[in-house]
């Protein structure tokens, strides 16, 4: 794959190229996903790249995102984001997180002069549990719809 542009963000951004040659890869990748524990790739020179089942399925997941024409960027689970980062993230307002879910202990948080930042890992942390916590309320919504026993 071509070089993809870099913003100056450090997000990645598809070329028109790029986004061709994604789709092309990803459909080929694919055919070969968990098929065995590793993966062998050859590269143009002939050298050869052994990966694991679950770093080919992380990159056909950046394929997919690239040949939807949609910007990449990867965090490292120990970096330490703003709170603009965190909401952003979270899908909120920046004073919703900080009023709602760090001061009130939601989320952790330390303090960096007057600035408060955010792992990463604790944001993600989070999101699972509320996500977990909107599954169970919707499974007990529907095991109670189902208790009565409707006929259409």
């Amino acid at each position: 794959m071509s070089a993809l542009a870099r913003s100056s963000y450090d997000i990645l951004v598809p070329s028109d190229q790029d986004v061709i040659l994604a789709q092309e890869s990803s459909r080929t990748l694919a055919l070969y996903m968990g098929k065995n524990d590793l993966v062998s790739v050859t590269l143009e020179d002939g050298s050869k790249l052994v990966l694991p089942n679950s770093l080919m399925r992380f990159m056909l997941d950046v394929l997919v995102q690239v040949s939807q024409g949609n910007s990449v960027t990867m965090t490292p689970i120990h970096a330490e984001l703003t709170t603009q980062q965190a909401a952003d993230y979270l899908n909120v307002s920046r004073p919703y997180l900080v009023d709602e879910l760090l001061e009130k202990g939601a989320i952790p948080f330390r303090k960096v002069g007057t600035r408060r930042r955010v792992l990463f890992q604790d944001v993600l942390t989070y999101k699972q549990q509320i996500d977990q916590a909107r599954l169970d309320t919707l499974d007990a919504m529907v095991a109670h719809d189902q208790s009565y026993d409707f006929e259409g």
